[in-house]
């Protein structure tokens, strides 16, 4: 509505405010002063908003005769009148364009109808409704030191600060700061065009380096391997000459000791904290990320015989698997903690979580399964699903909170899970969703004869590795994981009677390249490698 409509409305015999008066004779006149917002309110002013008119000491005329519109409505009831000031403070005003007018009625007495004095305008606009905040960047873990970026949306129009640096939003919303290190208070406070804020903290996580890598290829190392200079020094020298492009290094293993100083209580507690071998993580992570190359750390999830001892001899005993007649299940692996007790994956996940702190690249877990055997022989406390769907549930759990910490994690799974689920409780389809990569174990030794139409798998390596990593790629298309293989390189084959290991494990890869795969992991426990057959993908 325009202003000439605005007062016309207002003229209406209908609001009362308007009486005839003689034209010869027109309304006297006052000498008013005028205070009030104008432009923007936001949720802290709008609170504060006072619109004032004051007449002055010798006006014939007061405030009486003010009325207040909003948008056109008379809203005068609700303002403050005295002999000389109008003071209109609403409790409230909605969000948009607001219209304060004052007008001067006809006097009471009035015989005909007089277009009203407009004295006064106000324009304001009105948003109390804070900014939104999405940060994009950083999306994992930061460099202690170096250089960082943080960006994201927000309002246009808006100004984003964090640490003492400031940058306007750009159009659509965008903003990006850099920051020459990573500040010690990450609060990023966003300030719309009304001068609404929004502070949000930012979960910052930094790691004292990373290093990335394409495709994987590499080999494995134990606790004690690394601690070794005989076994440690020939895997650098793989690694200095890009023969391996990074190496995987032992976190917590098959005993249930964890090799690197852990903090978490837990790990103190059950005895977990005293391997025969450890590693000063934070070295190694430093010499091979000057080398260039990533560290790959292996978590032994479940199979923790340190842990289910102590738990059964001090009165937790739902940390443990048990048998059909709640008995600690022991079978061959001496122990298997329960991966459906709350403290038992919260311990596990929060070793991860302290080696992902001292900069390991990748998490690789392993015995994320039950032990082999028919399921009605186990009992697991407090498992209210299928033991394959809280397995799915772990690696998901995991991948939340490892996300912060910008880490890759993996599973070393059963050959056998990819076409069979129920085997070990492994749904490689659903922990594919889940997970950066999938490691089936494709060992050619551990297969029976005629599996997968292999007459002789032991003896016909690169078929059954070929027949094997088909399913695996079949089960995983779609799916986040890739799939890493792991390969047998150890003097088991040539126990059982293979004549050249070099070539068994030759074989193995150049299967694993000819279905499209370029990356590996080699298994050796002895930590002693063939590099004579460590085939290059582009050879």
């Amino acid at each position: 509505m325009d202003r000439r409509h605005l007062v016309e409305a207002f003229t209406l015999a209908s609001l009362g405010l308007l009486a005839h008066a003689c034209s010869a004779a027109p309304a006297p006149q006052a000498s008013w002063s005028f205070d009030g917002p104008d432009g923007a309110l936001n949720a802290s002013t709008v609170q504060d908003a006072a619109f004032v008119a004051a007449a002055d000491d010798q006006s014939p005329v007061g405030p009486e005769r003010l009325r207040v519109l909003l948008d056109g409505e008379d809203v005068t009831a609700q303002a403050d009148i005295d002999d000389r000031d109008l003071v209109y403070a609403p409790t409230e005003l909605e969000d948009g364009q607001r219209t304060v007018t004052l007008v001067l009625a006809a006097e009471d007495d009035a015989e005909e109808e007089v277009e009203p004095d407009i004295l006064h305008e106000w324009q304001v606009t009105v948003d109390t409704v804070p900014p939104d905040v999405e940060v994009t960047s950083p999306d994992g873990a930061v460099i202690e030191g170096e250089p960082m970026t943080v960006a994201g949306t927000t309002e246009p129009g808006a100004t984003v600060t964090l640490a003492g640096a400031e940058v306007a939003v750009d159009q659509d919303g965008a903003f990006e700061l850099e920051l020459a290190a990573v500040p010690e208070e990450p609060t990023l406070v966003a300030t719309d065009a009304a001068g609404n804020v929004t502070e949000q903290e930012l979960a910052l996580v930094t790691v004292p380096s990373r290093v990335e890598t394409d495709e994987l290829r590499t080999v494995h190392v134990s606790f004690c391997g690394w601690a070794a200079p005989s076994l440690r020094e020939p895997v650098l020298d793989l690694v200095e000459r890009g023969v391996i492009n990074a190496v995987q290094l032992d976190l917590k293993d098959e005993t249930g000791k964890v090799g690197f100083d852990v903090q978490h209580e837990m790990a103190g507690r059950v005895g977990a904290d005293t391997p025969d071998c450890d590693v000063d993580l934070e070295a190694a992570v430093e010499q091979l990320h000057e080398l260039g190359v990533p560290v790959v750390g292996r978590i032994v999830a479940f199979a923790d015989p340190v842990l289910a001892r102590w738990a059964w001899d001090n009165g937790e005993r739902d940390w443990v698997i048990q048998t059909a007649d709640n008995q600690m299940f022991t079978g061959k692996y001496a122990g298997f903690s329960n991966f459906a007790d709350e403290e038992v994956i919260d311990y596990t996940i929060a070793v991860a979580e302290e080696a992902a702190q001292a900069g390991v690249d990748h998490i690789l877990w392993d015995y994320i399964r039950k032990p082999d055997g028919p399921l009605e022989q186990f009992h697991f406390a407090g498992l209210e699903t299928t033991p394959e769907e809280q397995l799915v549930e772990f690696t998901r759990r995991a991948d939340e909170r490892l996300a912060p910490y910008g880490v890759l994690h993996g599973a070393s799974l059963y050959g056998v899970s990819a076409d069979r689920p129920t085997e070990v409780s492994q749904d490689v389809e659903q922990m594919a969703d889940h997970l950066d990569y999938v490691a089936p174990m494709i060992y050619p030794s551990h297969w029976g004869p005629g599996e997968y139409d292999v007459a002789d798998p032991l003896h016909q390596p690169y078929d059954i590795s070929t027949a094997t990593l088909e399913i695996w790629l079949e089960a995983t298309e779609g799916k986040r994981a890739r799939v890493i293989p792991w390969l047998e390189d150890s003097n088991y084959p040539v126990s059982l009677g293979y004549a050249d290991r070099a070539d068994y494990v030759r074989e193995q890869i150049r299967a694993t390249y000819d279905v499209g795969i370029r990356e590996w992991l080699l298994w050796d426990s002895a930590v002693s490698y063939t590099e004579a057959a460590m085939l290059d993908p582009d050879d």
